[in-house]
C-alpha cells in the first residue's frame, strides 16, 4: 500500500496474465454473512504474528475490522495466505474469536505489486475467484487496494472501466448488507487532477460508490497529510482539493470517508502522525460532522493502544 502516484510512470508493463485459481487448502466453503460498520475502525494484518496468525482479540480492541493482506493476482499471499492455510477447525477459532469481540475478518486484493489493468487480468474472473476466496475461508469480505498506478495515470479510462466492473462483479457474489467490500484508494484519486485525466476514483465513485461500504483513503505516502490542515482542510499542490473535508466536496460521501495512516513512520515512506496528534485531527474532522472512521497499516504498530490514542475524544 505504500507507492507514490508520482512515481507511476516509471513502473513497467507485464505480460498479460489472468487470476489464477485460489488454493482453498480442502476447506469447506462457508457462507458468511457481516454487519456492516459505521465508523469503521480497520487494521491490516500483513506482517507473520505467530502460528496462529492473528494476534489475541484483545490486542485489536478498538478496531472492528482486520483485513488479512494480500490476496494476489497470483493467489494468496502473507497474512492472507497463512489464514487460508491453516486447519479448518483453527480458522473457524480464530473467527469465532473475532467475531465474540465484535471484530470483522476480511481479505485485502491486490497492494502495491499487483497491477491488474496493465497485467491483462480478467476483472470478472478475478473478481470471481476472490469472492470464491471470502466464501470459502468463512470471511466477512473483502477490501480492494487497486493500486495499478500506471494505468491510472494512463488516463484513458481503462483503470476506471476495471475497477468499476470489478467491484460489480465481486457484489453479485458478495450482496450489500451481508458482506463488507471497502475500497483503498490513494488520497489524489479522489480529487480533480490533470495527472489523472479519466476521474480516476472520483469516476469509480459515480459508477460503483453505492456499491462500496467505505473507502480506506491513504492519506501517505504523497509528501502531504503531515499535519491536521493538509489531512483533514486544506491540501497542498500537486496533490490540493485531496483533504477529507475536499474530497466530500469533490462529492463523496463523507462518512464513507476511512481516514488511513501508516501504524509507525516504518510503514509508509512518509505521511505518519503520532496517533495522539491524529487524534486532535479526528476530533477536529468530528466537530465539521465527519464520523466515517480509521485505518491503520498495519499489525503490530497499529495496535489497541495505538487506535485508543488515535480515536482522540471523538469516539472513546
Amino acid at each position: 500500500m505504500i507507492f507514490s502516484v508520482s512515481v507511476a510512470l516509471a513502473l513497467a508493463s507485464m505480460s498479460s496474465v489472468l487470476a489464477v485459481p485460489v488454493s482453498t487448502n480442502g476447506a469447506t466453503s462457508l457462507v458468511s454473512r457481516a454487519t456492516i460498520p459505521s465508523p469503521a475502525f480497520v487494521v491490516y494484518s500483513d506482517k507473520f504474528v505467530s502460528a496462529d496468525v492473528l494476534p489475541p482479540a484483545a490486542q485489536v480492541a478498538g478496531f472492528n475490522v482486520v483485513a488479512l493482506s494480500f490476496l494476489t493476482l497470483n493467489g494468496a499471499a502473507d497474512q492472507a495466505k497463512a489464514f487460508a492455510d491453516l486447519a479448518a477447525d483453527a480458522r473457524s477459532a480464530k473467527k469465532a474469536e473475532y467475531t465474540q469481540a465484535g471484530i470483522s475478518l476480511i481479505v485485502s486484493a491486490f497492494g502495491e505489486t499487483d497491477t491488474p489493468t496493465t497485467s491483462g487480468a480478467d476483472p470478472v474472473g478475478t473478481a470471481n475467484t476472490m469472492a470464491q476466496f471470502v466464501l470459502t475461508n468463512g470471511l466477512d469480505g473483502i477490501d480492494v487496494d487497486y493500486e495499478d498506478l500506471a494505468a491510472m495515470n494512463k488516463g484513458d479510462g481503462a483503470a476506471e472501466a476495471w475497477v468499476t466492473t470489478f467491484t460489480q462483479t465481486l457484489r453479485k457474489t458478495l450482496p450489500q448488507g451481508q458482506f463488507i467490500l471497502s475500497h483503498a484508494p490513494l488520497a489524489p484519486w479522489l480529487s480533480p487532477n490533470a495527472q489523472f485525466a479519466a476521474g480516476a476514483y472520483l469516476t469509480v465513485n459515480k459508477n460503483v460508490g453505492s456499491l462500496i461500504d467505505w473507502y480506506n483513503i491513504q492519506f501517505y505516502n504523497q509528501n502531504e497529510y503531515t499535519d491536521c490542515t493538509s489531512l483533514i482542510t486544506t491540501s497542498g499542490p500537486p496533490f490540493a482539493g485531496s483533504s477529507l473535508l475536499e474530497i466530500a466536496a469533490n462529492g463523496v460521501d463523507l462518512n464513507k470517508l476511512v481516514i488511513g495512516k501508516p501504524g509507525s513512520a516504518a510503514d509508509a515512506t512518509n505521511g505518519f502522525i503520532d496517533p495522539a496528534t491524529l487524534g486532535t485531527c479526528v476530533d477536529q474532522a468530528k466537530a465539521k460532522g465527519w464520523a466515517g472512521g480509521i485505518m491503520a497499516f498495519q499489525f503490530p504498530e497499529a495496535d489497541a493502544t495505538w487506535i485508543k490514542a488515535a480515536k482522540g475524544t471523538s469516539f472513546q
